[in-house]
Formats: structure tokens, C-alpha cells, sequence
């Protein structure tokens, strides 16, 4: 079988490629620029989700389409549809593209900001920040074409949480960042800050059991594997890494100055609205119907720092 995954030089996207390479498949897939660095050596075809050119190439002669790339800016624009346009309609590019050439299945990335207490519910878009809007927004355009198209059971969606793991080559991907910042004590403290995690190799391992597993077909499935506070992602760095962590900061920042700090932080503004929400999820339907086990968080934020610290895997 032949996989394209789009966006071969993002982070979840590489490990998909190692993923599927390593369990036998023939991989391809799309950069929107050609001097964008693809990690696995695979053949790409350049493609862009703001224009049809490329797409029928890039899908030809596959069987399966692993539906990764998207728009996900550092600092959120003042105008939603700057994100929210090109994540629908390049969603549906790709989909268009796919099912015309025949393609079994497509696996969208999602995101669990899009979902609500269950993957049979959606966060409301209209209170949604924007980069959660567009992702709510293409992946209920994706659900509603394949429904036009009476194809729904070749469709399937995974919405991660935050992404954490080993990084490929010497970009550090946006949600990396944090860990990035706290071995590097480029943070003064701790803000009251959390999200619910997961380990990016365990994400490319579950939209690989997505692509054949029969009973996915038209279903939602949820990838986090546990929620975690800054505080406590920086406990345990600093208790299996030792000396090497020692910039890693323990106090904690009020509320109040992180809100203050935020007024001139564009990215600290895209989540200091979270501060002091935990948010939880379960990802049962995963682990019954796709088999799928997550490895323990603290090895994951281990896995990562390691990466980091050696300047990529």
C-alpha cells in the first residue's frame, strides 16, 4: 500500500513517515515549499492547501491518505478566517483529491480542543480562539463532504492533545516549545498553565492503526494521555535529569503577573485564558477499538528534553 502524508516536514507528520517506513508501507508526501526539510527520505511532490495544483499528482496511484498538515501559527492573526480559510478549504482540497482517485481511507489530524467531553460532542466554535475554530470548522467540513459523498466509513479523524516527544532534526516544533523553555530557564516561573499531553510517536502509531482497522471507519478518536501541569512537567525534569535541569524554575507566577506579562506576549495571550483549567479526556475508544497503548507521560517529557538537549534526534 501506498500512503501519502501531507506536510512531510511537521513534526507529527515525520513521525508518521518513520512510522509507516518501519511497518512496511510506500510513503510519499507534500511540502508547500520545496526547501522545507522532509527528516525521512521519501518522494515529495509539492502541494499547498491554498491551491488545487499538485494535489492530483500527489495522491496518485495511493492508497490510503494520512491528512496532517495544517495551519498553526506561533501568534494567532486578528483576522480568524487568515486561518480558518485555508484549514477548511485546504481540508477539502485534499478530500476532493483523495476520494477522486479512488483512495480506501483518510486519516484527518484534528485536535482535542475541538472536542467536547466525548468525541461524540464539539467545542462551540463560536467561543473558540481562533486556531481551535479552524480546526473545528475543517474537520465538520471534512465530515459533512464525505456525508454528501456517501463515503463516511472512509473517514476517520484523530484529535491529539499536546504534542510532546523526540523532535526530528534541529527545528523545535511550537508544542515543544515549553519543554524547550523550561531546560533553558527562559522562563522566570511557573505559570499556572496545563494541557492535556501525549506522546507525538504514540499519535503517528494511532493514525497508522487508523488507516485498516475496519470498525474506525466514521468515527472520531480522541489521543491524549493524561493531563499535567507545568509544574508538575517541570518536577519531573528536574527529577530524572538532575544537574542537567537546573534552569528548570520551581516557583510559581501569580495569576495576576501573568496576565500582566501577557499584555506584550502575543503567544503567552493565546493561552493565558487557560490559566487554572484543567482539562481532561479519555481516549477509551481508542484503546478498545484500535488496540492503542500510550507510553507513561514522564518518559515522554524525558524522550523529549533528551532530543532537545542533543539538538534532535
Amino acid at each position: 500500500m501506498t500512503v501519502l502524508v501531507t506536510g512531510g516536514s511537521g513534526y507529527l507528520a515525520g513521525w508518521c513517515i518513520r512510522s509507516l517506513l518501519d511497518q512496511g508501507y510506500e510513503v510519499r508526501t507534500t511540502v508547500r515549499d520545496r526547501s522545507r526539510q522532509v527528516e525521512s527520505p521519501v518522494p515529495v511532490v509539492r502541494a499547498d492547501l491554498g491551491s488545487d495544483e499538485g494535489w492530483a499528482e500527489a495522491v496518485d496511484g495511493c492508497t490510503h491518505v494520512l491528512h496532517v498538515a495544517s495551519p498553526f501559527p506561533a501568534v494567532e492573526p486578528k483576522d480568524p478566517a487568515e486561518l480558518i480559510g485555508p484549514a477548511r478549504d485546504g481540508t477539502l482540497r485534499v478530500l476532493r483529491a483523495a476520494f477522486d482517485a479512488g483512495v480506501s481511507r483518510v486519516v484527518l489530524t484534528s485536535s482535542s480542543s475541538t472536542v467536547g467531553r466525548d468525541e461524540t460532542q464539539w467545542t462551540d466554535p463560536v467561543t473558540a480562539r481562533p486556531y481551535v475554530r479552524s480546526k473545528i470548522l475543517a474537520e465538520q467540513a471534512a465530515w459533512d463532504f464525505v456525508a454528501e459523498r456517501g463515503v463516511s466509513d472512509r473517514l476517520v479523524t484523530v484529535a491529539p492533545g499536546a504534542m510532546l516527544g523526540p523532535v526530528l532534526g534541529k527545528h523545535v516544533p511550537y508544542s515543544v516549545l515549553v519543554v524547550d523553555r523550561l531546560l533553558k530557564g527562559a522562563m522566570p516561573g511557573l505559570p499556572r498553565l496545563g494541557f492535556p499531553f501525549v506522546d507525538v510517536r504514540d499519535v503517528a502509531d494511532l493514525h497508522v492503526r487508523a488507516l485498516n482497522t475496519p470498525d474506525a471507519g466514521g468515527r472520531r478518536f480522541l489521543a491524549t494521555t493524561g493531563f499535567l501541569w507545568l509544574s508538575e512537567v517541570a518536577e519531573v525534569l528536574r527529577t530524572r535529569l538532575g544537574a542537567v535541569a537546573a534552569k528548570v524554575p520551581s516557583r510559581r507566577l501569580p495569576d495576576l503577573v501573568v496576565r500582566l506579562v501577557a499584555l506584550f506576549d502575543k503567544e503567552l495571550q493565546q493561552v493565558v485564558g487557560d490559566l487554572g483549567v484543567r482539562t481532561t479526556y479519555a481516549s477509551t475508544a481508542a484503546e478498545t477499538t484500535l488496540a492503542w497503548r500510550p507510553r507513561p507521560l514522564p518518559d515522554t517529557i524525558i524522550d523529549c528534553a533528551e532530543s532537545l538537549l542533543r539538538g534532535g534526534s
